[in-house]
Formats: structure tokens, C-alpha cells, sequence
């Protein structure tokens, strides 16, 4: 299934852009699934959206297949992390070779026109490089920061998404907070009739 408008950012996401990657493989009720990476146009127009990439990047598969990949490598990391467990080696090591592709410190340059200035190196060609060495040090911060302690998934099955908790809430969206409270309400109108 093609990307869905209708589904909202979860809480978390426009400060931390990993949640917002994790959170692009969507699981929806009936057994409907949403990539927001699927095709190279979808993940350009992703990346486009939060200041990664040009318009006009020309995204090919194997680019998107990497972002969507780093994406499985995060989610395993915030799944440890919400559980309480040691991340998987693999997902370790994914996210610090994403951190490690492209330089991160702007370097010297020195021309005619300008003299000396700075230059954050990510020409066009390392596009995807760069934007995964951001989303990858993003997650990273993520993970560190106090803001862990917030991290949870959804409690709305199927929803697969995760979020910053804010106070009892644990679910991404207003729609996901009604599907589970409708359960809960079924479950004791059909647990009390069967007693």
C-alpha cells in the first residue's frame, strides 16, 4: 500500500527525525501496511520533506533500499531500548557506519572569491550517505538523551509505531487512543455477558 496522508505525525517525531523514520513502516487494522520509503520517489519526497535531500535528488532503488534498512536497524535499537534489553550487534553496528560514512565537521576551505570559509562536505552524490549519517547521529542522541526514558511503542495493536511518552499516553495517534479504547470497552461488554 502507497503512503497514507490521513496518518499523523506520532508525538516525538518533529523533534527527533529517526522516530519519524522508524515510524515510516506503518501496520494498519485489517492487516494493511504502509511504506513511506516503498518506492525511490516516496523515499526522495521523505527525505525532501525534512530538509535531506533536494526535490530533485533522482533517488534509485538502492537508495531507498539503504534508508529502508538503516530504518529496520533503528527500530531493532528503540525495540532493546523500550525493552530493556542489549541491541543486537548487526543494529549497532548499521548505525555506526551510517555515522561514520561522511565527514560531520564542516571543513576549511579556501578560495579567491570567498578566502577562507567552512563547508559542511555533502556534495550530491553522497545524498544518501548524509542523510543517513544524520538520521543514524539523530537516533543516537535519541537514544542517549533523557528523552530515552519517554520512548515507547504504540499500545494499539496492530499499530507498530513508536512515540514519546507525554504523561499516561501511549499512543501514537488519536486514532490508535480510540481503536484501544473501543477494545477495552468490547472486551467488557463481552466479557461481562458471557458471566
Amino acid at each position: 500500500m502507497s503512503a497514507d496522508p490521513a496518518v499523523s505525525p506520532a508525538p516525538g517525531e518533529e523533534q527527533y527525525p529517526s522516530l519519524a523514520l522508524a515510524n515510516t513502516a506503518i501496520a494498519l487494522p485489517g492487516g494493511h501496511f504502509v511504506d513511506l520509503l516503498g518506492t525511490p520517489a516516496e523515499a526522495n519526497r521523505w527525505l525532501t520533506d525534512r530538509g535531506l535531500a533536494p526535490v530533485d535528488a533522482g533517488m534509485r532503488e538502492m537508495c531507498a533500499a539503504q534508508l529502508r534498512s538503516l530504518r529496520e536497524q533503528v527500530r531493532s535499537l528503540f525495540d532493546a531500548r523500550i525493552a530493556g534489553v542489549a541491541a543486537l550487534p548487526a543494529a549497532l553496528a548499521a548505525v555506526n557506519d551510517a555515522l561514520t560514512r561522511v565527514p560531520t565537521a564542516p571543513l576549511l576551505q579556501w578560495d579567491e572569491k570567498n578566502g577562507p570559509h567552512r563547508v559542511a562536505p555533502h556534495p550530491t552524490t553522497e545524498i544518501v550517505d548524509h542523510a543517513l549519517a544524520t538520521l543514524a547521529a539523530d537516533a543516537a542522541d535519541l537514544l542517549t538523551s533523557p528523552d530515552a526514558e519517554r520512548l515507547t511503542a504504540c499500545g494499539s495493536p496492530p499499530c507498530n509505531r513508536y512515540l514519546l511518552r507525554h504523561g499516561r499516553r501511549h499512543w501514537c495517534s488519536t486514532r490508535c487512543g480510540d481503536r484501544a479504547r473501543a477494545a477495552r470497552a468490547y472486551a467488557r461488554r463481552t466479557g461481562s455477558a458471557t458471566d
